[in-house]
């Protein structure tokens, strides 16, 4: 059973904040070190010095990111910068931005979620971890007693009192209203009727979630549960440990967007550029796209829409360094099945992601698990041009450029327990990190 419950959440205070735009972030994982520079910045506030602090040569045990995190935490709800609301709710946001020229809206509500193993079926994970990642947010929960970015979890099915507030709430004004760097509106709506607040958290209880973004936060916070209850003694089963702050959004809302997680790779030798398209041709059927010298971008165009092309399934595109061709590579009959068929289960053997990290990455580039570890080696983008660019400037040696996973791949391979390569999925946009923060104490 989810238990989904309203909380009296942390927010700036509009006094002394008048824009939040000028304190909120992405989430931390998607900041590059050129924006957590640039966030630091922008304004003494600003929650990156809660998710992802400067380090210094000098820091120790005592005076670190995470202490100093925890310090300016303190500070700020001392001086009332974040305050704390005195009524539990729920709150309910809208997002607006675009893609492709297309105005799309999502919502979402931040709620408080009871922490559940994911053994127990309830709430499910579709994506593998990284241990150190997870080593360090526990250091910054452990300093601080806090959530401070939701995370981002998918339902499927009707919530009715959540559908009637949608429709309802625009004539009412937001709590909070700013348009972030990216030109995206946000909004948020605190819902405390309590006959309301009881609909809502009564729909939720036989629904099942899955983490769409955040599994790093998640398992930390089920690691911080348990390290609480080991050393607190009045640990009880209402403590605040138990909870998680996510951010719920419908499988249904038509604002869910997927994009593609593209791997963009360097320090490929050059051997194993030349040869890349021959031992491909073991596994693939290749198409090149030559390119136009005097027209790039139609070349561009035409290579993304073939990729796209309805019905396209297993195919990927291949981008190499000092090449005049675009290659798209369509996976023929039973490879899979006959290489990895006793490996995967058939859902999770069909998957894009899985057919470049098993046969092109591993198989035919020889990358190992180190190899995947080592984020100078493969990096992610989920655009197709910064995409491209990056292999024309000469930065990357190769760049793979994949179609987005389905919504319903994810629901799939979740529900059979079973996890996705990692950055199979990039549900854009993130959520904004600086609406909502909750307290572990």
């Amino acid at each position: 059973m989810v238990e989904v419950t309203p909380f009296n959440g942390i927010l700036y205070n509009p006094e002394k904040i008048i824009n939040l735009a000028d304190v909120a972030t992405p989430p931390y994982d998607v900041i590059s070190k050129d924006e957590q520079l640039s966030f630091h910045k922008k304004h003494p506030q600003n929650i990156i010095r809660l998710i992802l602090g400067n380090e210094t040569v000098n820091d120790n045990e005592k005076n670190n990111r995470y202490t100093r995190a925890a310090g300016f935490f303190n500070e700020w709800i001392s001086k009332d910068i974040l305050i704390q609301d005195r009524i539990p709710a729920f709150y309910i946001t809208s997002l607006e931005f675009t893609v492709d020229g297309i105005s799309i809206k999502r919502f979402g509500l931040i709620a408080l979620v009871r922490l559940e193993l994911f053994e127990k079926g309830v709430i499910l994970p579709h994506e593998k971890t990284y241990s150190k990642i997870k080593s360090e947010r526990l250091q910054l929960m452990k300093a601080c007693r806090a959530n401070f970015s939701p995370v981002f979890s998918l339902y499927s099915g009707k919530v009715d009192a959540l559908n009637i507030l949608k429709n309802k709430i625009h004539s009412r004004s937001p709590d909070s209203d700013f348009t972030d760097d990216k030109g995206h509106r946000h909004r948020l709506w605190k819902i405390t009727d309590p006959d309301i607040t009881k609909s809502i958290s009564a729909s939720f209880t036989d629904k099942i979630l899955y983490i769409a973004d955040g599994h790093h936060r998640y398992e930390t916070a089920l690691n911080y549960r348990e390290w609480e209850s080991k050393n607190n003694p009045q640990f009880s089963s209402d403590h605040p440990a138990n909870f998680i702050m996510m951010y719920l959004c419908s499988m249904e809302d038509p604002g869910l967007i997927i994009l593609p997680a593209h791997r963009l790779l360097t320090s490929v030798n050059d051997s194993n550029l030349l040869d890349f398209i021959q031992k491909a041709s073991e596994y693939f059927d290749i198409t090149a796209v030559e390119a136009d010298k005097n027209e790039p971008e139609k070349t561009r165009s035409l290579f993304i829409s073939s990729l796209r092309a309805e019905g396209a399934t297993n195919k990927i595109g291949v981008l190499l360094k000092n090449s005049n061709s675009f290659y798209i590579l369509s996976l023929k009959a039973g490879i899979m099945g006959k290489k990895y068929g006793n490996e995967f289960s058939e859902t999770l053997m069909n998957l894009d992601v899985t057919v470049l990290t098993k046969l092109i990455l591993m198989e035919i580039l020889g990358i190992d698990q180190a190899g995947f570890d080592n984020e100078k080696l493969i990096a992610y983008s989920s655009s197709d041009k910064e995409a491209m660019e990056n292999i024309s400037s000469g930065r990357y040696d190769i760049a793979f450029i994949l179609n987005p996973t389905k919504i319903e791949q994810v629901r799939e391979i979740a529900g059979e327990g079973l996890i996705m390569p990692r950055k199979s999925t990039y549900f854009y946009p993130k959520v904004i990190t600086g609406q909502v923060l909750n307290k572990l104490s």
